[in-house]
Parts: structure tokens; C-alpha cells; sequence
């Protein structure tokens, strides 16, 4: 199979514009380094807290429209055994940006927090960060595995590149200007990016339905070509649970994102923040419609009338990548140019994200709290690229794993969704939380989420929840079992804080006993908490106590 000259060079020059514009973000980094007084580091991870609210929405939005987003959403709606109502992607992320928006982005920003596991740190101390920070950083490396996986099925496809060349090149450019510029090489680049996504995936709509393979749409949306099932598809008693349990997976694990809070305390103000949150909940679901257009023509094409022929793709195993055939085989030549484009634009505005995350979150809350107190700002600037480095190159190591892509995107937030969620709430929250409880919630739910088996890593359940089903050896749990996981755990950690306080505060357990200092810290973290925020921004911030 002859490479695809044409499309090719499109995506060299593509890379280039990139690669460029990371390079000329880092230069504006650098000169505010030189004119910030307080720490520079904090200029690679949260841009000063200078993001303006233009740059913040799309920075935001394009963290969430990767590569993984796109064909996962694509995906979904094609399955026969799945559909529209399966691919809840954009609905769920619209759904996390307005619960993170009402109810995070204030009591986060108006901290001056500079990484999400900062409310951690203040209050339970290192020891319990460190164990939030471990989920996390495994999670990261999952999603750019799993957005590096998108862009290498979509090369091979359209471009006819192997995926051992294409990603490895694709990662490569994202690592280069991430460690160049930090948050300002992140957010100028996603700037470019989403603009290419929007324009690329809208422009390749009508091109699809001018083919003659594709029926109308609305006459199957109750039956298609390639099965007996609608590309609307349906929910079915059974499986409502596990429909439940991956919609909420989506749209309260992404509020465990240190990509989301990276953004929220760049912003200037509180309520910066909280407007950037709610305008980008509404990009993500607009940037989610062309996939699920996407989705539904290929559940309705005869394939038979392609070059692609029969049988048709998920029963050749190839449903994870019908966003890049769809492309390749129903639009023409110069169109699936422009959508290969596109999904690496998704991918660079994704990956980039998760490698900048990861590296801040390490350096702030790992090497500089514990490894090296007294590093100076040159040094942690080059622990969070060699952090970068490495994360990069473990994501990019796990992207030829030949997972479905939706599969390895669900499986990136379930760490957070079922771990880090519940301890979120509580950290910010519950002011009645202490260390003794947060361990408690966070050893139970780690340990009733290992029992529950997960088919993708192949790990068998031990525990056997209702409605379990055996289908060619593999279990798989129909009940919402994730969602129950979190509940536990976080009835566990109120509980536990409860009942350790009324110990500790009545003298039933001795106070030499408190070897956490769990109820200094507490003390300590309640009067930091208690600094009020300046009239100015206090009477433009949404008021969202609970």
C-alpha cells in the first residue's frame, strides 16, 4: 500500500505550524518569567494566573475534544450493541464543566491553590497526597495512551502510515513544545487546534450525506444496513445500570482532572474561572455533534458500495476506527486529508494537557514538598520536563495496546471517578474531613474497585455484583458497581472523620495516638481557610456553598 503523499505533507506542514507556534508561546513565557516576582514555576504551570478568559475557554475546551472524544463518540453511536444514547460524551462533559463551575471553580481559585492536590497537602499532609497523586498520574498516562491510539488508527487508515511511525512522531512534537513553554505553549497551541477541529469535522459533514453509499438518516434511525439494531439505539432494563455507572464515570471522574483545575486557577479571578467553565461545557458538546453525525452515516451506509466493501467494520473488528474509515471511504480523498488533520489537532490539545498536568502536580506536590524543600526555581523548571518526558514516553509506550480507544477512555477516568472523586468533594467541602478519614474512604475504595475485576486490564472479579453477565469467558458487571464504590467511600470518609473527631475531642482516644497530627493540620488548614476574599471579587463570584 502506497503512503499518502498528498495528505502527508498536509500534516509535516501542520506539525510545523505547531511546533512554531509552541515555540513563539514559550518566548512570551519567558518574558513574563523575567517580570514575575514571585515563583517562576508557577508561570509553567498555571501561566501566572494570567489567562484571559478568550484563551481560557479554548484551552479548556480543547483539552476535552481529543482524539479520544472524537472516534470514541463516533464509535459509540456506530456499535450496533451501543448508539446515540450510548455515546453520552458530549452531554457528560457538559455536565462536568457546569458542576466544576458552580461548585469548584470558586473555593479552588479564591485559595490561590496552584495544582489540584493542594487542598490535599494543606490539610491531610504529604503522606496522603502522595497516595491521591499515584491514580493520578496513572490516569494521565492512560489518556495519552489512549488519544495516541486514536491518531495512530487514523493515520494507518487515511494516510497509510504505520502506527509504530506515526506516534511515536505525533508524541514527539506534543512533548517538544509542552516542555518549551509550559501552560502559554498548551494554551496558544489549543487556540490553533481547536480552531483546525471545528472547521475540519463541520466542512467534512456534507460531503457524507452527497454520497451515494449513505441512506437517509432518519430512515434508520430504527434500523441500518450492518444490523438489526438503530444507530439511535437503546437502553434496555438490564443494562441501565451500566449505562448509569460510564455516564456518571464521565461526568463526575473529569472533575478529578489536574487539566480542569490547571485552567481554573490560571484564571485571574474566581469568577473568571467559573465563566470559563460554563462557556467551555457548551463548546465541548457543540465539538461533540460532527462525531456523532460521523457515527450515525456510517450505521447507515451500504458499505457494499465502497471501496471498503463487506463485511462491514465492526464486524472486521474495526468500530474503534469508523470516524477515520468513514473519512477514507465516503468523502473524497482531499476531504479525509483534512479530517486526519483535525484528529491529530484533537490529539496535540489533549496530550499536551495530560503532560503538563502530570508534571505539575509531581513537581508541586511530590518533589518540592518532599524530595527537595529547598530546590530553587531553575530546578524544579526542569523536574517538571524531565516529568513531562517521562510521562509522555509511558503513554506513548501504551498507545499500541490494541484496546477499543472507548474502552481505554473510560478506563483513564475510572481511577478518578472511583478514588479521587469522593476525596475531592470532601477536601473542598466538608470541613468535619480529616486524615483518618479521607485514608479510610480512600483504602475502601481502592480495595472494592480491585475486587470488582476490570475486562481491559484482564483481571477477574472477585466481587460479583447483580445482573453479572459471562459472555465468551469474560465477566462483565451490568450493575453500577462504580457508582457504588464511590458512595461507600464517601459515606466511609464522613463517617470515619466523624467518629476519629468525637475520639480525639472527648479524650476516648489518647491524643499521643493522632501520629498523623491529623487534627493540628485540621486546625491549621481552618484558619487559612478562613482569610476572606477582597470585596471586589467577592461580589461577582457565584455563591455556591453547599
Amino acid at each position: 500500500m502506497a503512503v499518502h503523499v498528498t495528505g502527508l505533507v498536509a500534516v509535516v506542514v501542520f506539525y510545523l505550524v505547531i511546533l512554531l507556534t509552541g515555540i513563539f508561546a514559550s518566548r512570551k513565557s519567558k518574558q513574563l518569567e523575567k517580570k514575575c516576582t514571585g515563583k517562576k514555576s508557577e508561570v509553567a504551570i498555571i501561566g501566572g494566573r494570567n489567562i484571559n478568559v478568550v484563551i481560557g475557554v479554548f484551552t479548556m475546551t480543547a483539552t476535552w475534544v481529543g482524539g479520544a472524544y472524537i472516534m470514541g463518540t463516533a464509535e459509540a453511536v456506530y456499535s450496533p450493541d451501543q448508539g446515540l444514547l450510548w455515546g453520552f460524551g458530549p452531554l457528560a462533559f457538559f455536565l462536568n464543566f457546569f458542576i466544576a463551575g458552580l461548585f469548584f471553580a470558586k473555593p479552588m481559585r479564591s485559595k490561590c491553590y496552584v495544582t489540584m492536590l493542594d487542598p490535599f497537602q494543606h490539610r491531610y499532609g504529604q503522606l496522603f497526597t502522595t497516595a491521591i497523586l499515584l491514580p493520578a498520574l496513572v490516569s494521565d498516562i492512560l489518556w495519552v495512551a489512549c488519544i495516541l491510539a486514536a491518531l495512530g488508527g487514523m493515520m494507518s487508515i487515511v494516510l497509510e502510515i504505520s502506527s509504530t511511525i506515526s506516534i511515536p512522531i505525533s508524541a514527539g512534537v506534543s512533548i517538544i513544545y509542552t516542555l518549551l513553554g509550559g501552560l502559554y505553549a498548551v494554551a496558544y497551541t489549543d487556540i490553533i487546534q481547536l480552531s483546525f477541529i471545528f472547521v475540519c469535522l463541520w466542512l467534512c459533514i456534507p460531503f457524507m450525506f452527497l454520497s451515494p453509499a449513505v441512506t437517509d438518516l432518519s430512515q434508520t434511525a430504527y434500523f441500518n444496513q450492518s444490523s438489526i439494531h438503530s444507530w439511535v439505539g437503546e437502553v434496555k432494563l438490564e443494562d441501565a445500570g451500566k449505562w448509569m455507572d460510564n455516564f456518571f464515570v464521565m461526568a463526575i471522574g473529569g472533575l478529578a482532572y489536574q487539566a480542569l483545575f490547571q485552567r481554573i486557577l490560571a484564571a485571574s479571578s474566581s469568577t473568571q474561572a467559573q465563566v470559563t467553565c460554563f462557556a467551555a461545557g457548551g463548546f465541548v458538546f457543540i465539538m461533540g455533534i460532527p462525531s456523532i453525525i460521523i457515527g450515525a452515516v456510517a450505521a447507515s451506509a451500504d458499505w457494499n458500495q465502497t471501496e471498503y466493501g463487506l463485511p462491514p467494520p465492526h464486524e472486521r473488528g474495526e468500530a474503534g476506527n469508523i470516524l477515520p474509515l468513514v473519512l477514507s471511504y465516503i468523502t473524497p480523498n482531499w476531504m479525509s486529508v483534512l479530517g486526519i488533520g483535525a484528529i491529530a489537532a484533537a490529539v496535540m490539545s489533549s496530550m499536551d494537557s495530560a503532560l503538563l498536568s502530570s508534571g505539575s502536580m509531581f513537581t508541586q506536590n511530590l518533589y518540592k514538598a518532599t524530595l527537595r524543600k529547598q530546590a530553587s526555581e531553575r530546578e524544579l523548571q526542569w523536574v517538571i520536563r524531565i516529568t513531562v518526558l517521562l510521562v509522555g514516553l509511558a503513554g506513548t509506550g501504551l498507545a499500541f495496546n490494541r484496546s477499543s480507544i472507548i474502552a481505554l477512555w473510560v478506563l483513564a477516568t475510572d481511577l478518578l471517578y472511583c478514588i479521587i472523586a469522593p476525596q475531592l468533594v470532601c477536601v473542598v467541602h466538608l470541613r468535619s474531613a480529616n486524615c483518618y478519614g479521607a485514608i479510610s474512604g480512600y483504602v475502601i475504595g481502592l480495595l472494592l474497585r480491585g475486587l470488582s475485576g476490570e475486562p481491559a486490564l484482564g483481571i477477574t472479579p472477585v466481587l460479583l455484583y447483580p445482573g453479572w453477565r459471562e459472555e465468551d469467558g469474560v465477566i462483565t458487571q451490568y450493575f453500577p458497581f462504580r457508582t457504588l464504590i464511590v458512595l461507600i467511600s464517601l459515606a466511609t470518609i464522613i463517617a470515619m472523620s466523624w467518629l476519629f473527631q468525637l475520639g480525639f475531642t472527648h479524650h476516648l482516644i489518647p491524643q499521643s495516638w493522632d501520629v498523623l497530627d491529623a487534627f493540628k493540620k485540621k486546625m491549621e488548614a481552618e484558619e487559612e481557610e478562613e482569610r476572606p476574599i477582597s470585596n471586589k471579587e467577592n461580589n461577582f463570584v457565584f455563591s455556591t456553598a453547599l
